[in-house]
């Protein structure tokens, strides 16, 4: 049964004790401080080390939470019961309370630096519709892609956290009937994702298996890779993406540890063919979460992520199977979430079918793609213990004009 809390709000909320994300916060003039969420308040991580509340070995005394990351899984528990252990022991609540910082007083910052980035194409509905707006009268799916999680690497110095606004990015590009330009992107997009994050390294030459994904991955974020289409269809020949996708990738605040989502666990769909060796799971499961994605406010569609075809655990498996080592901070995304139903896609993309059919917002305007101020919010919860829920750190950004 899930304890409850002294802490104001925390019982019922999908941010309680069964929740507990880790970010990073400054309050006024301070330094970048390391805190866990419960309810509306944030618990200030260093200072609980610093009277010997929690035991992280120093690594709540750093700016990110990198440093706790490279610890593994057993001081990921082992700091997790005690924080469970605080902020449910009345007898603790004259030492701890003075150490919660109230979420409205907080500037939240990029939870942890990004090591490397890596982005994956592994819901089935997404790679079909894809493949039927940008090749049609062909098989939507590639040869290769029931054979291996397809990915691309991104660039790392571009993950930004939620709030920051987004700039439109310049490119080449050639519309139809059009002579190839240069100038800003029309077809701006968004692709509704969760992310991954890598806390235990690797050795390089040594591939990690599907079965070590706990071992290695400590957590989730929602991430929103920002898509310019209209780019990215001019230069994806015959190479994959990059200056479509490398402006920008927004992530949430609040990185949830894998812990939190234990209830969430679900059987993943059943693969045909049959994969290679390295991706094959004594344990096959995904996770049941549910996203949502608001356009100006409005809800346009809600993704479901037990559909995603290729695992986390297979995916981080894929990419250190050539001997490529993890680094603490690296941050791997599942690709688009995407059902079967257009009201389910993860895209606009997908959404308005490459802008064709345009969706109706708040107040009656219409979007095909992103405009400039345009805001999008993706959401997501989980079921938690005991009939709790779980919610992931949203992650929003706004559209801003070229320079």
């Amino acid at each position: 049964m899930t304890a409850t809390s002294w802490v104001p709000g925390a019982d019922g909320s999908p941010y309680g004790v069964q929740t507990l994300p880790y970010g990073v916060f400054v309050r006024g003039r301070q330094v970048p401080t390391v805190g866990v969420r419960v309810a509306d308040f944030v618990l200030d991580l260093a200072a609980a080390e610093r009277v010997d509340l929690v035991d992280a070995g120093g690594a709540f005394f750093a700016s990110t939470l990198n440093a706790f990351l490279a610890l593994g899984p057993t001081a990921w528990d082992r700091v997790r019961g005690q924080v469970v252990g605080l902020l449910t022991d009345p007898a603790a609540r004259p030492v701890v309370e003075p150490l919660l910082v109230p979420l409205a007083d907080c500037t939240l910052l990029l939870p942890f630096e990004v090591a490397d980035y890596v982005d994956f194409y592994s819901s089935e509905a997404h790679a079909i519709n894809v493949g039927q707006i940008f090749r049609p009268g062909q098989p939507p799916l590639q040869p290769n892609w029931k054979r291996l999680p397809v990915g691309y690497h991104g660039r790392a110095g571009t993950v930004v956290v939620t709030a920051t606004d987004i700039i439109r990015p310049r490119g080449q590009r050639r519309e139809p009937g059009e002579d190839l330009r240069y100038g800003p992107s029309v077809r701006l997009d968004i692709e509704a994702e969760v992310g991954f994050v890598v806390g235990v390294p690797s050795r390089l030459g040594d591939p990690v298996t599907a079965d070590a994904f706990t071992d290695h991955v400590f957590g989730v974020v929602l991430l929103n890779d920002w898509s310019a289409r209209d780019l990215q269809a001019y230069e994806t020949v015959p190479l994959g993406p990059f200056l479509g996708k490398s402006f920008a990738t927004s992530i949430s605040a609040w990185v949830t540890p894998l812990a939190a989502l234990a209830a969430a666990r679900v059987p993943a769909p059943k693969q045909d063919p049959p994969v290679a060796r390295y991706l094959v799971e004594t344990e096959r499961y995904g996770y049941d979460l549910s996203l949502a994605v608001a356009w100006n406010d409005t809800v346009v569609s809600r993704p479901p992520f037990q559909t995603m075809y290729w695992t986390p655990a297979q995916q981080l498996a894929h990419m250190t199977c050539n001997g490529a080592s993890l680094r603490t901070g690296d941050l791997y995304g599942s690709g688009t979430v995407s059902g079967p139903d257009r009201e389910k896609t993860g895209s606009f993309l997908e959404r308005t079918w490459n802008g064709t059919e345009p969706v109706t917002l708040a107040g009656g305007s219409t979007r095909g793609f992103l405009l400039d101020g345009d805001r999008v919010t993706i959401t997501a919860t989980a079921p938690g213990p005991d009939g709790t829920v779980v919610a992931l750190g949203d992650v929003t950004g706004s559209v801003r004009p070229a320079h």
